[in-house]
């Protein structure tokens, strides 16, 4: 199956590209919102739209009414209909949240298909502005597929999709392990391994409420206030920056280090729902460690196996099997009351997500009740029943 990679690169462009980059922009959010508008609409009169007649509608009348469209390339008025289909798409099967409108200076962005695209050394040619310097060379070898044009604290990207084929690296060994996640410690490896998250958004707070305290008391539409929102976004920048860079490194070293990886099945979305733990949990960032994980996996050929997420792997005993009837979250140890075992909470959970995923054991018997349960109620274990 072929892979298409992305390569976000930093630009260096000129005053005059910074300006059309801008005029893209704001032409790809206009175009956006015209056709969510309309969606909206048309959806609310009983209709089914779809991308395709929202696209015919709109080149048949922006000649007329909005002329100042076509100052920037086609590219920019045209992907957002498909945006807007894949968004609603995802939203109707409960993959994303609804499609909401575009607000200036969030997620700027404009599309550029690989017609008019070029990459060569530390440039690329985008269509009416020409030959844009860049930071540093692509780094993937393949065919250009397309590029986005972003805005990020004042700062311009383009990330380039390339289509490799069949990629593929080389492991640097063949071991397994299992990953427990936890917010003490970002994550727990089966062999007793703690790794400590940065938590930047925990480490910058500070300094984050007093540059946004100052830009709520900026006046609205002020130069001051604009150059303030410049200053919050470096900050947001820089957090946002410093956590990618940690999960970047640790899934590249756990695909590479290892033939199978196992973590548990995490219901994030439902987690942060948790005020006195969304932040912590956004801050480390378990969703994003997940899908990095998932095609990580498939370039360095490495087994990714996701535990049931109902699995007491918590609860039971990495010794034996038995499971524990309760267990409170202040137990940063667990003791086994059947064969005595004493062990670090997080890696107790760890080896039970490695020994379920790599179908390597025999689970204990589900005893009925007016068998052979146990006088609390609870499973009894069967000695020698649950080995890795």
């Amino acid at each position: 199956m072929s892979m298409i990679l992305s390569h976000k690169i930093r630009l260096d462009p000129t005053d005059e590209q910074v300006a059309y980059f801008k005029r893209a922009c704001g032409t790809a959010r206009f175009v956006w919102n015209w056709a969510l508008e309309r969606w909206n609409a048309e959806y609310a009169d009983g209709k089914k739209p779809n991308g395709m007649a929202t696209k015919k509608a709109f080149h048949a009348l922006y000649k007329t009414e909005y002329p100042w469209v076509s100052e920037v390339h086609r590219d920019c008025h045209s992907q957002p209909f498909a945006n807007l289909q894949t968004a609603f798409r995802r939203f109707f099967k409960g993959k994303a949240k609804r499609p909401v409108f575009h607000k200036k200076g969030r997620k700027d962005s404009f599309y550029v298909a690989n017609d008019r695209l070029k990459v060569d050394g530390m440039r690329i040619r985008l269509p009416i502005v020409g030959w844009v310097r860049t930071k540093e060379k692509l780094r993937f070898n393949g065919q250009v597929q397309s590029a986005t044009v972003s805005r990020t604290a004042n700062k311009w990207f383009v990330s380039v999709q390339v289509e490799m084929g069949k990629y593929r690296k080389q492991r640097l060994a063949d071991n397994r392990v299992g990953i427990d996640l936890g917010l003490n410690n970002f994550a727990t490896l089966s062999n007793g391994e703690t790794i400590q998250a940065p938590k930047p958004l925990k480490r910058g707070l500070k300094k984050l409420c007093r540059v946004q305290r100052v830009l709520s008391r900026r006046v609205m539409g002020s130069a001051n206030r604009r150059k303030q929102a410049d200053k919050a976004a470096r900050v947001h920048a820089r957090i946002a920056n410093i956590r990618t860079d940690f999960l970047h490194k640790l899934t590249t070293r756990l695909c590479r280090e290892n033939q199978a990886v196992s973590i548990e099945d995490l219901n994030v979305s439902g987690m942060i729902r948790n005020r006195k733990l969304s932040r912590a949990i956004s801050d480390v960032g378990w969703g994003e460690f997940r899908r990095q994980l998932e095609y990580k996996a498939e370039i360095y050929d490495t087994d990714l196996t996701v535990t049931n997420r109902w699995e007491p792997t918590s609860k039971r005993c990495s010794s034996c099997g038995y499971i524990k009837p309760a267990l409170k979250l202040s137990e940063r140890e667990y003791e086994c009351e059947n064969c005595g075992t004493v062990i670090d909470r997080d890696c107790n959970a760890a080896i039970n997500i490695l020994a379920w995923a790599t179908r390597e054991v025999t689970p204990v018997e589900r005893l009925s009740s007016l068998g052979e349960a146990g006088t609390n109620g609870t499973q009894k274990c069967i000695p020698g029943r649950w080995q890795i």
